[in-house]
């Protein structure tokens, strides 16, 4: 093994286990070999891109940067505030598509659209957004937040037609390309549908054609707040790991999230729960492409929160 595969695979089982002091040390020896190596700042595909050389953030004006994917981005605006607390003022350049949250976000003075141009903005500093957690040292305290720590716009929005009563369940099975290990064959899903479970989906792109063979009813929809929403009004979503899972735990809304048996470096290596989102639920693979045991777990699960719903409906309207 490499020192650079070494020092990765350290700083991701420090990442899991909730060991922050370990990976930010382990960045600190990452970045003096940047600051003396290189690569130059803004070379190269935006998501490998490192922006930040260990300026120092107080009273400056900063510019966070959104060169990952929509759900690292959800996932660490929550460090918006803490940030804000040593700068002057903190500028959001973000995805278009997540501006009417963010732009609400503690922490973010202005919220700006990513674009392939020159950020619009005046700045002293800029990091990018996944780098922001090691620049200002953060601890437990601002990574495991106990309550939701994003807001939806108001905005008038149709409601689910629910098929009867029962369990209202969001599904999104399918991912982009970065990692296909983290995709459920749709199928597999058609057997969570039936005894009191009522399934939505909220798959989008052209899986969202294999609705009809789960049995879902499409919900789908490309507006993020409208999918916030919507997550809101369902009683859970059972999901892959993607943007949904982000969104449901930011939001404080009950998610089950479905891992591959060597999932990404920010969910634990093992348990049901993470630091992350206290309402996520953590469903994971025990051997490497075994995603049917997951789904007969889930069923099994989903079947006790049926009768636990039904218990508290007859408590609330006893006969």
């Amino acid at each position: 093994m490499s020192p650079a595969d070494e020092s990765q695979e350290s700083w991701t089982d420090a990442m899991r286990t909730g060991d922050f002091e370990r990976a930010w040390a382990i960045n600190d020896r990452d970045l003096a070999v940047l600051c003396r190596l290189g690569p130059e700042k803004h070379t190269g595909p935006r998501h490998l891109q490192r922006i930040w050389r260990g300026e120092d953030l107080r009273d400056k004006r900063v510019l966070v940067r959104c060169y990952h994917g929509l759900g690292d981005t959800i996932q660490f605006v929550r460090f918006m505030p803490a940030l804000r607390a040593v700068a002057r003022e903190v500028t959001l350049w973000c995805q278009p598509e997540l501006l009417p949250l963010l732009e609400r976000a503690n922490g973010v003075d202005r919220a700006m659209p990513l674009h392939d141009g020159t950020p619009d903005a005046e700045f002293d500093v800029d990091i990018e957004i996944m780098e922001v957690p090691h620049a200002i040292r953060a601890g437990k305290g601002s990574i495991a937040i106990r309550k939701p720590y994003l807001t939806l716009p108001e905005r008038d929005g149709g409601t689910i037609c629910r098929s009867g009563e029962g369990l209202t369940v969001g599904l999104v099975w399918e991912v982009g390309d970065w990692d296909k290990r983290r995709a459920i064959p749709a199928g597999l899903l058609r057997r969570l549908n039936g005894d009191g479970v009522n399934l939505y989906s909220l798959q989008r792109g052209p899986a969202a054609a294999q609705a009809a063979e789960i049995g879902a009813a499409d919900i789908s929809t490309p507006d993020i707040a409208t999918l916030g929403r919507t997550i809101k009004q369902l009683d859970m979503v059972v999901c892959v790991d993607t943007i949904v899972a982000h969104l449901a735990g930011a939001l404080g809304c009950e998610a089950w999230v479905l891992l591959h048996s060597d999932c990404d470096w920010r969910w634990p290596a093992f348990g049901n729960r993470t630091l992350w989102y206290p309402s996520l639920r953590l469903f994971r693979q025990s051997a490497p492409g075994d995603w049917s045991s997951v789904l007969r777990e889930v069923r099994l699960a989903l079947l006790e929160q049926v009768r636990a719903k039904d218990q508290d409906e007859l408590a609330d309207h006893p006969a």
